[in-house]
């Protein structure tokens, strides 16, 4: 909407409804717009092949695979960290 009050002319304060502005420049109202891109997303969903896959992109990683990469890429058991000086001094990263 600044681009489009910009455009116009007119500034917040000189209190022109939104409504007013759009329909001037002959810009279509937002919620349109946005039932618009969703039918649209509906449409490309419907048109693909039956074979195609279900998701976007790969799954999305969780905390817990995280941690479970970490221990295993620093070679950490989990049972150590119920010993908490040991934890911090495997976990440790010196300052450079």
């Amino acid at each position: 909407m600044r681009m489009l009050r910009w455009f116009c002319g007119h500034t917040r304060r000189d209190r022109v409804r939104n409504e007013a502005i759009r329909k001037r420049v002959g810009v279509a109202p937002i919620e349109e717009k946005l039932t618009q891109h969703r039918l649209r997303w509906f449409g490309h969903i419907q048109r693909r092949p039956p074979e195609a896959p279900g998701g976007r992109g790969r799954p999305k990683l969780t905390w817990d695979e995280s941690v479970k990469r970490d221990l295993k890429n620093w070679d950490i058991s989990e049972e150590l960290a119920l010993d908490r000086s040991a934890w911090r001094l495997a976990i440790n990263v010196p300052e450079p």
